[in-house]
């Protein structure tokens, strides 16, 4: 059963592997970016097609969901042969700017990528109804030319925290968060109940600190940016006696891995569970301290929206990622492998079944009802 578990997680593998692609070039924030017409060779099929996408002010070198969606417009751009635009904020207030320049440039397809995004992506469609827009991790906005683009990461989120309460040596793992949102809190809300349900079926007594699932409170740091605040809440955390912390955070998580590397480093045995892309691709750093990763494959997610607009078929309806259609995943251990014993790996293998075939419910509010 170790092979099936992997099988598991590498069935969305290959696109994770796109997430550790080499640095990126972009464009500054405010200004209509320049067009990027290099496209690939072997793809020309829809030179007149302009696909564009807008970070949110975590840019589009956070290691996670911004890189993550910014490679899938490329892959797309490869794949499709179209051109792309692209306008990375630098704070909420290169929102509007950056988001009516596409519209300006010309684009056919506007991608938003975030939560924070939703007032001016839905102000954006209204003012501009011949042009379509998705926007990742919201779903509040019905109009007929914005598609959501959103992921029940709770369902991932629970295996990781079952994996990390039954890998944990102190009896004690963390989570906290960026800002207090959906999108944030689907993660921890997940987290907790893998915790809970890995107490409740064997017994334990696992704590978790910095999230109270019951009254939706617990750790954040207040925006996504302070890498320095992520650090000090995971040596907090550290001296509490957590040994696996997962920040859900953007870039803020960077900070976390510099507690992990430098409790590893002074004889502690700490790991960190990452968020958003398979961080062992994707972090940088520390990654032989990664236990594992909450994925969202948004990379897919978006050549998908997209090849559907090439093709003329666009609609609103949301694209929901879960376990069932590869949307969400949990990443590999890579060299935490030797650390999860067999049984665990079958275990994982059945919750996700479970999960699947709707025996097990992950509940969080924040969930795409």
């Amino acid at each position: 059963m170790k092979n099936s578990l992997r099988r598991f997680s590498r069935g969305t593998g290959l696109s994770a592997a796109v997430l550790g692609a080499s640095a990126l070039v972009l464009s500054g924030c405010g200004a209509p970016p320049a067009e990027d017409s290099s496209g690939s060779s072997d793809a020309e099929a829809n030179p007149d097609y302009l696909g564009c996408i807008v970070s949110d002010s975590g840019g589009f070198d956070d290691r996670s969901f911004n890189q993550s969606s910014y490679e899938g417009l490329q892959m797309t751009k490869t794949d499709l042969g179209i051109e792309t635009k692209e306008a990375e904020s630098q704070a909420e207030t290169d929102f509007g700017p950056n988001v009516d320049s596409m519209v300006q440039g010309g684009c056919d397809m506007v991608l938003t990528v975030g939560f924070l995004l939703a007032d001016t992506t839905k102000s954006a469609a209204e003012a501009n109804t011949e042009t379509n827009f998705a926007i990742i991790d919201d779903n509040s906005i019905e109009l007929p030319n914005v598609k959501p683009i959103i992921y029940d990461t709770a369902q991932a989120a629970f295996l990781a925290g079952y994996a990390s309460a039954a890998t944990s040596e102190t009896g004690k793992v963390a989570t906290y968060g960026g800002v207090n949102i959906p999108t944030v809190t689907i993660f921890m809300d997940g987290f907790a109940e893998g915790v809970n349900y890995y107490n409740e079926e064997n017994d334990g007594d696992v704590e978790l600190l910095g999230w109270d699932k019951e009254s939706q409170n617990g750790t954040f740091v207040g925006n996504f940016e302070d890498a320095a605040a992520g650090k000090t809440n995971t040596q907090n955390f550290i001296n509490e006696g957590a040994d696996i912390i997962m920040p859900v955070a953007g870039p803020v998580g960077s900070g976390t891995l510099d507690a992990v590397i430098e409790a590893n480093a002074g004889g502690k045995d700490v790991k960190a569970v990452w968020v958003d892309s398979d961080g062992y691709e994707t972090a940088g750093k520390g990654q032989e301290f990664i236990l594992t990763s909450v994925m969202k494959l948004m990379g897919d997610a978006v050549e998908d929206v997209i090849s559907t607009d090439v093709d003329g078929e666009f609609d609103n309806t949301p694209y929901v990622g879960t376990l069932e259609n590869g949307g969400v995943a949990l990443a590999p251990f890579h060299d935490q492998e030797a650390n999860v014993p067999a049984e665990l790996q079958t275990t994982l293998d059945d919750l996700q079944e479970q999960i699947i075939a709707g025996d097990i419910t992950v509940d969080s509010a924040a969930s795409p009802q």
